[in-house]
C-alpha cells in the first residue's frame, strides 16, 4: 500500500492522503504549459510544528535525485513563462522547452534567450531555489542575480535581511554591492513554491523601506496561494503604490487536513558495512575564484555575492576534471545546503547516469513506502557548521556506485567523519569529496 496516496476527484481535482494523517485536496486553477502534476511533486510529512507536510519536489534536486538536466529546464520554463506573461515577448524556444521537460533523460542546449532590454535584478531565496534563480538567471541576455543566504558571515554587514516564518531556519541575509540593489531596475523573486507568499511579502518589504522602486516580479514553480493571501498582495501593491507580478507553472488552492497523529518517528538501526567505500579528496579551486571574505573562503561565482556573467565555461573546465575520476556507472553529485547550482551544472556535464540532488536542513518524517516522498534518511552535523543538523533524503542501499559530495571550502577530515559514517549505510564503492576553495 502506498503511504502517499492520490485520488483524482474530477478533471482538475485532486487529494492526496500521507501516511493515514494528512490529506491535501488540490483544485488546479492555471497550468499554461499543460504539465503533469505528478511531474512536479510527491509529498511528505515534515516535522515542524508550523507546517505538518512538505510538497517533495522532483524538479529542484533537494529531496530528490534527480536528472540535473530537470533542474535546469524548470527554471528554462519559468524564464519563458515569465518572458510571455510579462513582458509579452514571443518565445519560440517555449515548446522546445515544454517538449524536453516531459522527457525522462532530458538534455538542455538552449542559451539565454531573453533579450538584452530586460535588465532585472534576480534574487533566488535559499536554501532550496538557490540553483532554480540561478539557472532562471542564465536564460537573460543582461541581468544581475544573488541568492539569500542563512549563513551569518564574520565582519560583513547585509545589506538586507528578512524572515521566512515557516522555515525551519528563518533568517535570510542578503551580501551583495550596494549599488546590485541601489536602483530602480525591476527585482525579480525567485523561489520553488508559495504556500501563503509571506515570504515574499517580507522581502519585498524590506526592499521597499531602503531601496523603493515600481515592479516587483515573483517567480515560483507552485503556486499555492488562497484568495485571502492573493489579496494580502493587492494590499501591499496599494499601500506602497507599486506593481508585483506572480509567475508560475502551475497554480491551485490547497486545503490541509489532519486526520491523525503521527506515529512517533522510529529511530534508524545501526548496521555495520563489512565493505566501506573508498574515499579520494578532489580540488576544485585551480578553476573558481575566491570572494576574498574575511576569516571565510568562499568563491565568488554561487551567486551569494553577487554575479552579472555566466559562468558555463568554468563549469565545463571543471567538468571535464570530474569525468575523469568517475569509477561508476551510476554515480550521484551531491550539494550541500545552499551550494546547490554548481553542482547541478557539473553533473549535468559529467556524462550519462549523473544525478544531483542536495543536503538540506530540513527535518522529514520518514517511512519506506511506495510512493511517500521521504521513504529513506540519514542525517549528520553539517561539517561546515557543526551546530547546523543537516539530512540527506531517498538514497536507498546500492543506488549509486559512487558519490561526488561538494563542499564550497574545504572542511578538515575530523568533521567529515560522522557524514562519512552514514554514508555507509548507502553502501556505495566509493567517495569523492570534492573542494572549491582551501583554507
Amino acid at each position: 500500500m502506498k503511504d502517499t496516496q492520490i485520488s483524482t476527484l474530477s478533471k482538475k481535482t485532486y487529494t492526496y492522503t500521507i501516511l493515514d494523517a494528512i490529506t491535501i485536496d488540490i483544485e488546479e486553477t492555471d497550468n499554461p504549459y499543460q504539465l503533469h502534476l505528478e511531474d512536479f511533486f510527491t509529498m511528505a510529512a515534515r516535522i515542524n510544528k508550523k507546517r505538518s507536510f512538505l510538497f517533495v519536489s522532483k524538479v529542484l534536486g533537494k529531496h530528490l535525485p534527480i536528472n540535473p538536466n530537470k533542474g535546469l529546464l524548470t527554471a528554462a520554463l519559468l524564464a519563458a513563462r515569465y518572458a510571455e506573461a510579462i513582458k509579452g515577448f514571443d518565445c519560440p524556444v517555449r515548446d522546445r522547452l515544454v517538449e524536453l521537460f516531459e522527457q525522462s533523460e532530458p538534455t538542455i542546449e538552449i542559451g539565454a534567450f531573453i533579450n538584452e532590454r530586460v535588465n532585472p535584478v534576480i534574487i533566488g531565496f535559499a536554501e532550496t531555489a538557490t540553483a532554480l534563480g540561478h539557472a532562471f538567471f542564465d536564460c537573460f541576455e543582461n541581468a544581475e542575480y544573488f541568492h539569500t543566504t542563512r549563513e551569518e558571515l564574520t565582519g560583513l554587514a547585509p545589506i538586507i535581511t528578512f524572515e521566512e516564518e515557516h522555515s525551519h531556519a528563518t533568517s535570510h541575509r542578503c551580501y551583495i554591492p550596494l549599488e546590485m540593489i541601489n536602483n530602480h531596475r525591476e527585482i525579480i523573486l525567485v523561489d520553488d513554491e508559495m504556500t501563503t507568499g509571506k515570504t515574499a511579502i517580507n522581502i519585498i518589504q524590506s526592499i521597499h523601506a531602503q531601496f523603493p522602486r515600481t515592479e516587483y516580479t515573483v517567480v515560483s514553480i507552485l503556486d499555492w496561494r488562497s484568495e485571502a493571501n492573493k489579496q494580502q498582495f493587492k494590499q501591499l501593491e496599494r499601500t506602497l503604490g507599486i506593481t508585483i507580478n506572480i509567475v508560475s507553472l502551475l497554480a491551485g488552492n490547497v486545503q490541509v487536513n489532519e486526520i491523525a497523529k503521527l506515529k512517533e518517528q522510529k529511530g534508524q538501526q545501526n548496521h555495520f558495512y563489512e565493505k566501506k567505500p573508498s574515499i579520494e579528496t578532489l580540488s576544485l579551486a585551480d578553476f573558481f575564484e575566491s570572494a576574498n571574505v574575511k576569516d571565510t573562503p568562499l568563491i565568488k561565482e554561487t551567486g551569494r555575492f553577487g554575479i552579472t556573467s555566466s559562468i558555463n565555461q568554468k563549469i565545463s573546465r571543471a567538468a571535464s576534471v570530474l569525468r575523469e575520476h568517475r569509477t561508476g556507472e551510476k554515480t550521484l553529485c551531491l550539494g550541500t545546503g545552499e551550494f546547490m547550482y554548481i553542482p547541478m551544472k557539473l553533473a549535468a556535464e559529467m556524462g550519462r547516469n549523473v544525478y544531483f540532488q542536495s543536503t538540506t536542513r530540513s527535518p522529514i518524517y520518514i517511512q519506506d513506502s511506495q510512493g511517500y516522498g521521504a521513504r529513506h534518511g540519514i542525517n549528520f552535523p553539517n561539517p561546515e557548521n557543526r551546530e547546523v543538523a543537516h539530512f540527506v533524503y531517498n538514497i536507498s542501499p546500492k543506488q549509486y556506485d559512487e558519490l561526488f559530495i561538494f563542499f564550497e571550502r574545504e572542511v578538515a577530515l575530523e568533521d567529515l567523519q560522522i557524514l562519512l559514517e552514514q554514508l555507509e549505510k548507502v553502501q556505495l564503492n566509493s567517495i569523492k569529496i570534492v573542494f572549491f576553495m582551501h583554507e
